[in-house]
């Protein structure tokens, strides 16, 4: 006798439950969440990302990564990405274990389109940048151990009319930025270039152009950083929210801004 497909269903996928997907994963296959214990005793030997920026401008935000992953003082990679639209009007960039951070990524994304489908309505731009808190901070154990995701999150909020940054901590604490922010072992360096440089009322191009320099400046003192590589055609990966979704920009386009800064800064240095 044939039985009914519902009847074949484990309870919980018949109970009316949470919108929240990775408790409904918690529920139903544990095994399948990012892991919260790991070998930890030799650290140094997974793959970190380094420098992550964020920045508003005059009708939407930039956020713009650099490509390198290290092993304690090795490079492991110089063409990782870490930066990446979590769904049609905002962007995630993450820095830290590598590893993990891809898997919070794609537990982020479809933790939003879980909640679309059940509740019917997309989360408000606050209510993502919670859910992300709850994410980091189930990783609590290991970023004691040093094995740490720190995120960057921002996007378009419709509500708000305008772009919206926020920082976390390894706890999971958010903090909502005004102007800009940076994560990630040149996040100093990031930093000097946006508080010299940056304004609210810059144009799309001026905040793609200021991101890029920001990752060449980091790039330019910490050594896990690295910034546009002309000769081998890798280049900062650039994303722009605003009130039109998110936008990759294009690869070919951030090498002309990198182009003319590289032109820029060494003109600059054999006239001085």
């Amino acid at each position: 006798m044939i039985q009914p497909w519902g009847t074949m269903l484990p309870a919980p996928y018949l109970a009316a439950g949470s919108d929240s997907f990775t408790e409904f994963t918690r529920l139903v296959s544990p095994d399948l969440l990012p892991p919260t214990s790991l070998d930890t005793s030799m650290p140094e030997l997974l793959r970190h990302g380094t420098t992550i920026v964020a920045l508003k401008y005059n009708s939407g935000v930039v956020i713009c990564g650099d490509r390198r992953a290290t092993m304690g003082s090795l490079i492991a990679q110089d063409d990782i990405e870490k930066v990446f639209g979590a769904d049609g009007i905002s962007v995630l960039g993450v820095t830290g274990a590598v590893g993990l951070a891809i898997e919070m990524v794609r537990l982020f994304q479809t933790e939003l389109e879980h909640y679309e489908k059940i509740e019917g309505r997309p989360l408000s731009l606050d209510g993502r940048a919670a859910r992300l808190a709850i994410l980091v901070r189930s990783n609590l154990a290991m970023a004691v151990l040093g094995i740490a995701v720190i995120p960057v999150f921002a996007g378009w909020d419709a509500f708000r009319h305008r772009g919206r940054i926020f920082s976390y901590d390894g706890t999971g604490g958010r903090n909502e930025e005004h102007a800009f922010c940076t994560a990630g072992t040149g996040s100093i360096f990031a930093t000097a270039t946006l508080k010299k440089r940056h304004r609210l009322d810059m144009d799309r191009n001026e905040a793609v152009q200021l991101a890029v320099r920001a990752i060449y400046d980091a790039a330019s003192d910490d050594a896990a950083t690295t910034g546009p590589d002309l000769s081998r055609g890798v280049y900062p990966v650039v994303v722009v929210a605003d009130e039109d979704g998110v936008t990759r920009i294009a690869t070919e386009n951030v090498a002309l801004v990198a182009k003319r800064l590289v032109d820029e800064i060494t003109e600059s240095n054999e006239s001085s």
